[in-house]
């Protein structure tokens, strides 16, 4: 009689462990960045037109570009940032939050003013510097 122990036929052979969801290199403050600047672009762009088909083209240009802003850094917020971040630098929901309002409806989608844009991205770039200082 042949004893089968089912424990080695199903305990795995290599065991790997990773630190987070998906190689760390997916993540990176810049995509939000980069659609922030297309928004003070856009708005630029608009307060330089007088084509009134221009300007509404470039405010739908500008409210998608804002949107992005906010599913880049809620991606950021969602998926990089763990506890322990949360725990060495306490002011990054606060960052998130109020980044991600400078992108919305009181923000970047509903103005055309570039200070608005300025400060989205002065958000961004405080984002960025805490993303990059857990990455050392």
């Amino acid at each position: 009689m042949i004893k089968l122990n089912f424990k080695n036929i199903f305990e795995p052979k290599v065991i790997a462990y990773a630190h987070c969801d998906l190689p760390c290199g997916v993540y990176d403050p810049a995509q939000a960045r980069i659609e922030a600047l297309s928004v003070k672009a856009t708005m630029e762009k608009y307060a330089a037109s007088s084509d009134a088909d221009f300007k509404s083209r470039a405010i739908a240009i500008k409210e998608e570009r804002s949107e992005l802003v906010k599913h880049h850094l809620w991606v950021l917020w969602t998926d990089y940032f763990k506890p322990v971040h949360f725990e060495k630098y306490p002011q990054l929901h606060a960052l998130f939050n109020e980044a991600t309002k400078l992108a919305g409806a009181g923000g970047t989608k509903g103005s055309n003013e570039l200070a608005v844009a300025d400060n989205l991205i002065a958000k961004i770039d405080e984002i960025a510097e805490i993303f990059w200082a857990t990455k050392k």
